[in-house]
């Protein structure tokens, strides 16, 4: 799975590389399709709370997309070639797929929120796995803490 750019850029042993970079490879896929799906709903909700919706999705896709970047970019950090290629993305993601058509607001907003919590469960597993690097691990850690975020919010809207 570890294609490098060369010597790492970090004192991790081999080990400890392999997993940090699988970790971290692992949660790019579910980044880039969690955007995906957020950009699906954006797209097709529909309904009485479209346009706050609509808006929220978009701003959780901002964060998604930064997130990506900074994930793949500590790929190439510690000398690893990050892969967010398309079927490389479907192959790897965890997410199961957004449904096709018009998506109800108080839909979108359940199904997205479960998207959320699913994904914040597999990143505390991801960051409980990199220990060996605390960099990889912060940056879990903010993508943890924003996914609650955005999920507590998306949340609210169904109470």
């Amino acid at each position: 799975m570890t294609m490098t750019t060369g010597k790492a850029n970090i004192a991790l042993s081999q080990p400890e590389l392999e997993t940090v970079a699988g970790e971290l490879q692992a949660e790019l896929a579910d980044l880039i399709d969690l955007s995906l799906n957020a950009k699906q709903a954006h797209w097709n909700v529909v309904g009485p709370n479209f346009r706050s919706v609509h808006l929220q999705l978009d701003e959780i896709l901002a964060d998604l997309r930064v997130w990506s970047d900074t994930v793949a970019e500590r790929l190439s950090t510690i000398g690893i070639l990050p892969d967010g290629r398309s079927a490389t993305v479907a192959k790897a993601t965890t997410l199961s797929e957004m449904p096709s058509g018009e998506v109800k607001d108080a839909d979108a907003v359940e199904i997205f929120s479960d998207y959320l919590r699913e994904f914040a469960a597999r990143s505390r597993q991801r960051a409980a796995r990199v220990d060996a690097d605390p960099v990889s691990q912060d940056i879990l850690h903010t993508i943890i803490g924003g996914t609650e975020q955005h999920q507590w919010m998306l949340r609210a809207q169904s109470k």
